[in-house]
This record gives C-alpha cells, structure tokens and sequence, in this order.
C-alpha cells in the first residue's frame, strides 16, 4: 500500500512539472508570436532586405554670369556589409587580390568604419574600370561586397582657386559628433574648406533609398518596388559673385609670385575676384591624396595650403598713412593747407627715421604729402595727432576685427593702442619711436588684405559699408527657384564727408598727379584713385601694397593687392590694379 502511494505521488509531481513545461513554451510561444512578432519580423526582414543609400548628386559652383567654375563627375567606390562579407569563407582573400589593399588593412578599415553589422563601410574610392569588372564578374564570390556611385568634383573653368572653393574629405568621428542631427555617415564626402565647407548644408543635397533583396549569402536577388524608397534630392548650385574673367587673369598674372589680391564692388560688397599665392591644383583634393602630395604641401616652404587673402597678416606699409590723415583731418589737428619740410629724414632724438626719397621732398602740404608717400610729413603729423586717435580711427575703419566674410578661418589682425604696449613693453618700456613707425604701417600693426580692400571701399564709399560676401544667389536644381543674398549694409559714423573729400582727393593725385607713386596704375578716362606701399620686412626684401578704387565717383569696383617680398608698391603692385581696371571699364 506504501509502494502504491509513492508511485501515484511520483505520477502527479511528473505530471505537475510536464504541465509546467508545456505552460512555459505556450507562454513563450504566445510573446514571441503576438507581443514580439514585429521586433522579429523586422529583424528577419533586415535579413532579407538591403537598404541602400543613394547618393545625392552635390551642387555645382557658377561664377556671376553662369560659367561653371565646380561641376560633377561620376565616381565609383567599392563597401562592404560587415556581417555577410566577414561571415563568407575567402571573400577577404579575394576582394584584397581586387583592390590592392591587405586582408588585414581591409579588416582594420572594416574595424574602424564599422557602424552595425549591416551598415556598408567603405574600402575604396574612385575605383578604376579594370576593379568594378572585377567585383562585377565575381559578385556571386563576394557576399556582402558593394559598389555604388559618388560625385568627384572637377573645375572646367581653368580657375584654381583652392583657397576660395575648399575641398571634400571623408568625415571625421569628432565631425560626426559636432553633426550628429544632420544624418551623415561614417564614410560620407564633407566639405573641409572653402565655399564647400561654408555652404556645405546647401551643397550636399539629401540621400535617397531604395531597397533590394538578398539571399542567404547576402547576394542581390531583386528590387522591391512595393517598399518606397526615396529618390535623392540633389544639392543647390551656387551662383557666386566671382567674374571668372578676372579671376582667370589675376591667376595668371601672380602665378610666380606670393601674395593676394583682392577685388569687391563696393556698391554692394560682391567679391569679383580673390587669389592667394603660392597655391595648389584643388584636383590633388579630389583625386586620391597620396601620402607624398600631402606632404609635399604642408611641409612647403611657401606654405601653399594658407589662405594669404584673408588668413595671413602683414605690416600695410604706406597704404595706411590714410588712417593717419583721416585722425588728423577729422579732429582738426591736421591742416591741409600746412607745409612740412621734407629732408629726407626725420629726427627724433638720437634716431633719425629715413623718408623713402633719400634726398627728401622739401616743403610738402597734405595733399602733396599723399601724392608722394612722404614718410617725414607723416611721421610729424603722427606726434601731434597722437596714439590714442590714431588707434582710434583705426579701429572705426574697422581693423582689427573680422570684416565677416562668408569663408572660414579669417583672422582679425591687429591694433595697437596705449593699453596693449603698455601690456606689451611696460608703461616706460615703449617709446615715440614705435607711434612713428604704426604712422607709416610698420611696427606691431597687421592687417589682411581683405581687410585693405575693405578699407578701400569705405573710403570709395565716403562710410557706406557692405559686407564682403561671394554668393550672388542659391539655386534650387528642381524647383529652378532662387534665394537672393540679403546685402548687409552700415554708415561708418564719425568721419565727415570734408575729410573724405580731402583724403580722395589725395589718392587722385597718387595715380593722376605727376609725382604721384602709384601713376603705374593710371588708365584714359578713368579717374583711378590709389595708394601705394612698400613694407618693410626684416626677413627679407619688401612686400609691395596698392589699394585703391575707381571711378573716383560712383566707384564701381575697389582693390587691394599684395605681393609678398615684391618690393616696390609703385613698381609692383600698381601695375596690377591697372590690368584689373583695365579689364573691367573696357569690358
């Protein structure tokens, strides 16, 4: 009876724990069907199905009258998708016999790219024919291997100008970071300079998708229409303010030399021109960068890869003598009328600070004193105009700080003051000497030459101010609308219309008069007003300034030029300034 006891207990606590077991799985079984089935069917279609991203044709870059200065060319790349590609036997033996690339570089770039298991990483970009025939005739031993279609940018237009158009590159994980709300990928093409990074989020256009499905092996096997996709938006094209006749001559005419130039409308601050030299073909950017180009460029000498236009700074040498006449004219301590004697130098205690004419320019009034840059006659004014006015009017013309330019990295430059030496030296450690030398742009002053050309469109301007700007319109490839530039504009305050009157007047004659030092840039019929500078460079020989605009009313376009170690501003620079006035008032 005992026996049959236990045996009917054991019976039930089998049964107990069969019933147990059936429950768990029922249970189980009813969440993964009912409660789970979408999570598992979403899986299982990612399995199944492929999206693939479809670049966005990039925008194209126009000059002012519709040359194409950037354009587009097609250019293939070759991906792969982590887990099908990494799951193939002999797949990454194969594709590295293809691409020229190690089994363990291919696994190293997958390591580092790799975002998800289903994400393409890219191996390598603009692929020959002869290795997209060889993914082709071998995809069915490639799982998971993809290429697919890009932009390469290229210039038709026989303009450089790499400095102003910038660059694309791979992003960066920390650019990934800083963009993390804009849906790029590790991988994408990004501008890194230039216009292509300024205006990077009308430029690059929106990804399309489409879907296809692949088999177990990860291999193509058909569309599927009956999942949307999403055509690519492409880019919006730039219409830039850029006269690429100007532009192609101003490259010609600097391509041996260093330096910048810089030429604006200053009835609305449109940028028709810009160089800096030395520089570099922007079709090493867009080919693949092999490692001895790069090199090459960072490690030059003349150090190619800087923008001398608006990043670089210098001593503006006489060009900047009108910052002085505009202190002492504006508060009365200058008098036009005044005559200074002119021997060659001027003595201040034991120094004497040399004129640039050895035997001097003898009696010189405020107007001769323009026309030929001397160097005695503003070296007194100085003294009695004062650091604290002349500090400040250079600071109203706006040196020292950023002009905004639609370009990344522009400096500000600098200008010193009472503080900043005091700062710099100790109250007692400077002296009336370095007041003398910021008289005639030397000493711890730096400017741009955007910034001179800025300058020299306040001064066309009697005060009216535009921002310096390159883009002229925004269009939409599709739609075929545009979105105009809003022009900014200000009125300098402080300055009277007498004193620009007077300081106009003088850089007529600079150009116009018969002792004028920048007579190199006249030409018939148009008043061309000018100033000259030779800087002095204790690294080497001078660098050569002109500023100036034209007409000397109305004036239709304003310039700054700067040659690096030219020497002679009336010699060197001048010339230039009439090839470009030249070009414009014949056109």
């Amino acid at each position: 009876k005992i026996m049959y006891v236990d045996l009917e207990k054991n019976r039930f606590i089998h049964s107990v724990f069969t019933i147990g077991i059936f429950l768990i799985l029922l249970i189980r079984f009813v969440q993964l069907q009912l409660y789970d089935w979408d999570r598992y069917f979403r899986e299982s279609e990612t399995n199944r199905i492929r999206e693939v991203i479809i670049e966005p044709p990039r925008g194209l870059i126009f000059d002012r009258d519709g040359e194409v200065l950037v354009d587009n060319r097609p250019s293939y790349s070759v991906s792969v998708v982590p887990y099908e590609f990494l799951n193939a036997d002999g797949s990454i033996k194969l594709l590295s016999s293809i691409i020229g690339h190690t089994p363990n570089e291919i696994k190293q770039q997958i390591k580092r790219k790799r975002v998800g298991n289903f994400n393409p990483v890219k191996l390598k970009r603009q692929i020959g024919f002869k290795i997209l025939s060889d993914v082709e005739e071998f995809r069915l031993d490639l799982p998971g291997v993809l290429y697919g279609v890009e932009s390469k940018r290229f210039y038709p237009a026989a303009i450089k100008a790499p400095h102003l158009f910038g660059y694309l590159g791979e992003i960066t994980s920390g650019e990934l970071v800083i963009r993390k709300d804009e849906a790029y990928r590790l991988g994408d093409l990004i501008g890194k300079n230039g216009i292509e990074l300024q205006y990077e989020k009308f430029l690059r256009g929106e990804p399309g998708v489409q879907y296809v499905e692949v088999d177990a092996l990860g291999r193509e096997v058909k569309d599927i229409p009956e999942l949307a996709g999403k055509l690519p938006m492409p880019g919006k094209n730039l219409h830039l303010t850029i006269d690429a006749k100007i532009q192609r001559y101003l490259e010609r005419v600097m391509e041996d030399k260093k330096g910048a130039v810089v030429v604006l409308d200053p009835r609305n601050g449109e940028i028709l021109a810009i160089v800096s030299k030395p520089d570099y073909n922007p079709e090493f950017f867009s080919n693949l960068l092999i490692p001895e180009i790069w090199n090459q460029l960072i490690n030059h000498k003349d150090k190619p890869l800087y923008n001398r236009a608006c990043q670089s700074l210098y001593p503006p040498g006489s060009t900047f003598k009108l910052v002085l006449a505009a202190a002492g004219l504006e508060t009365g301590l200058i008098n036009p009328e005044r005559k200074v004697y002119c021997p060659g130098s001027f003595r201040l205690g034991r120094r004497n600070f040399a004129c640039w004419k050895k035997g001097g320019h003898q009696e010189v009034n405020f107007a001769d004193a323009v026309e030929q840059s001397c160097n005695v006659y503003f070296y007194t004014m100085s003294l009695e105009v004062g650091l604290s006015n002349w500090s400040q009017f250079a600071n109203l013309f706006h040196f020292g700080r950023m002009t905004q330019l639609d370009l990344p990295n522009e400096s500000s430059g600098g200008v010193p003051d009472k503080k900043y030496f005091d700062n710099k030296y100790g109250e007692r450690g400077w002296t009336k000497g370095m007041i003398l030398n910021l008289a005639v742009g030397q000493g711890d002053l730096l400017v741009t030459p955007l910034q001179m050309a800025y300058f020299a469109m306040i001064l066309a301007n009697e005060g009216l101010v535009f921002k310096p700007h390159f883009i002229k319109k925004i269009e939409d490839p599709v739609s075929g609308d545009f979105i105009f530039a809003e022009i900014d504009s200000f009125r300098i305050q402080g300055v009277s219309p007498d004193t620009y009157r007077m300081i106009k007047q003088g850089m007529y004659l600079v150009v116009n008069g018969p002792h004028g030092t920048g007579r190199a840039a006249w030409i018939p019929k148009i008043n061309v007003c000018g100033k000259t500078g030779t800087a002095e460079n204790p690294h080497g020989e001078d660098h050569a300034w002109f500023i100036g605009f034209a007409p000397m009313e109305n004036a239709r376009v304003a310039v700054s030029i700067f040659v690096e170690n030219g020497g002679s501003g009336g010699a060197v620079a001048a010339p230039i300034a009439r090839g470009i006035m030249s070009l414009i008032f014949n056109n």
